[in-house]
């Protein structure tokens, strides 16, 4: 696979409507194309180049918004540097790669660094670092492994954002309630504690086209499932 395979692809996979959309907020566009291609589409095609470090960097010197959201899918986590990290933030062109850039799954999470550089983007003076901050404690929320961070850990972050949450850009408030999100829903005492900073915070309206339901992070973590999952009902 190579950038014209790529370009090819993206070519014949444009979508009308996602165009329509992107030219309706080029404003927040960071002066990147776009061929409108949502990310499920994006992830799936991902999937099929595998990892590929020199390509994702090619990829990501690109103006073209897919490209660089396909770098971010394929890049290989054995290879990324904090450098290229600290690089890449910089480089995220409005805000509207952030989320793959440090969620989504993103491969920045699966760095042996990422614990250092979440803690370390969250107490950060720069909005968009703190934001992927952010997005990097979500994704560590979901790690299963022994040797995840410990359940104090997220606590102490958990505090943080209750202190934190108020007058904050609703960007970055998103990436808050995210990661509440998935600490409250590694044990029961985090739950309890997460819920009780989600429900401070509410709903959080975060379309301004009004399309999308605002964000309840405290339905999420009441949700019967997970009450279940951590043996609370």
């Amino acid at each position: 696979m190579n950038k014209l395979n790529i370009l090819e692809f993206l070519q014949s996979n444009q979508d009308e409507r996602g165009i329509a959309h992107w030219q309706k907020h080029v404003d927040k566009s960071g002066g990147l194309k776009s061929f409108g291609i949502g990310l499920t589409r994006l992830r799936k095609f991902a999937k099929t180049i595998g990892r590929d470090a020199d390509l994702a960097d090619e990829l990501w010197h690109t103006d073209i918004y897919e490209m660089k959201i396909l770098s971010l899918l394929i890049d290989d986590p054995k290879m990324i540097t904090i450098e290229q990290a600290e690089r890449q933030v910089e480089q995220l062109n409005g805000g509207y790669l952030a989320h793959v850039f440090s969620s989504c799954d993103a491969k920045l999470a699966k760095t042996p660094f990422v614990v250092e550089l979440a803690d370390k983007w969250i107490e950060s003076d720069d909005h968009q670092r703190v934001r992927c901050g952010y997005g990097l404690l979500y994704e560590i929320s979901k790690d299963k492994r022994k040797s995840a961070p410990s359940e104090g850990y997220f606590l102490t972050h958990v505090e943080k954002i209750d202190k934190r949450y108020s007058n904050q850009s609703v960007n970055v408030l998103m990436a808050m309630a995210a990661a509440l999100m998935g600490m409250g829903k590694r044990t029961a005492t985090l739950n309890a504690a997460a819920l009780m900073v989600a429900n401070k915070i509410g709903p959080i309206d975060f379309d301004p086209d009004g399309r999308c339901d605002p964000m309840d992070v405290s339905k999420h973590l009441n949700a019967e499932y997970v009450q279940k999952k951590l043996g609370l009902v």
